[in-house]
């Protein structure tokens, strides 16, 4: 990746987004640094890590088209208690034991989630209705609604399991809420789950390997339009 792209006219450029980091603060940085229009393709949530495409100029074009691909993420869920959120944006609560279940037996319950879903997403998300971000409603108490979403896992490979720490990769198309995935996969165990940790690792043929630290783009960006 060159940071002597010209990011004005237009560029795509792959940042490893950082934790505790929303995806506009990734936008905001690199935009206040190159001065150029910005869009991402795809949020990520701010407790989640990986591939976020950010396209400048006039390549924020293609940002539908990047963000329609199929995505590929790893992570952990931790079993035995909920969270409003379903990761760890809010306290763990409903507390229940852990059954003593071995990698085959929550590979099988895995398996029950790929293919063809309706998926429920959290009542805390960026969804919008009336207007707002569905988010700021629930946190102020506001009912909210939400429609099931018609999704595809195409691939649900439980990777490691330390109970009551469970490892996993999954493959699945846009819109798939990684969160609402975690609390579907504790309440088929019995005993609930939250979402612990999450990295983005590919969109459609981007890959986190070949991306970029926002601070290590914005040093080498400075370092090499120093002279300009």
């Amino acid at each position: 990746m060159s940071v002597l792209q010209n990011y004005q006219e237009g560029a795509v450029l792959l940042i490893n987004k950082p934790l505790n980091w929303t995806s506009f603060d990734v936008v905001r940085k690199i935009r206040n640094t190159t001065r150029a229009k910005i869009g991402h393709a795809g949020t990520l949530d701010p407790l989640a890590t990986g591939l976020l495409i950010c396209c400048t100029g006039k390549m924020t074009k293609k940002i539908n088209e990047y963000q329609a691909q199929e995505k590929e993420y790893t992570g952990s869920f931790t079993l035995g208690a909920t969270t409003p959120t379903y990761d760890l944006e809010s306290e763990p609560q409903d507390h229940k034991p852990v059954p003593e279940l071995d990698k085959a037996a929550l590979q099988e319950i895995a398996g029950r989630f790929t293919g063809e879903l309706q998926q429920l997403p959290p009542i805390h998300s960026a969804i919008k209705q009336n207007g707002k971000p569905i988010y700021h409603l629930a946190r102020k108490g506001v009912e909210v609604k939400v429609e099931p979403r018609n999704i595809v896992i195409y691939a649900f490979e439980i990777t490691e399991v330390a109970l009551p720490v469970v490892h996993f990769k999954v493959q699945c198309s846009t819109g798939t809420y990684i969160r609402s995935l975690a609390n579907d996969f504790g309440a088929a165990v019995g005993c609930g789950a939250y979402l612990s940790s999450l990295c983005r690792t590919r969109i459609g043929a981007f890959k986190l390997e070949d991306a970029m630290d926002v601070q290590d783009f914005i040093t080498q960006y400075k370092a090499a339009h120093q002279n300009g």
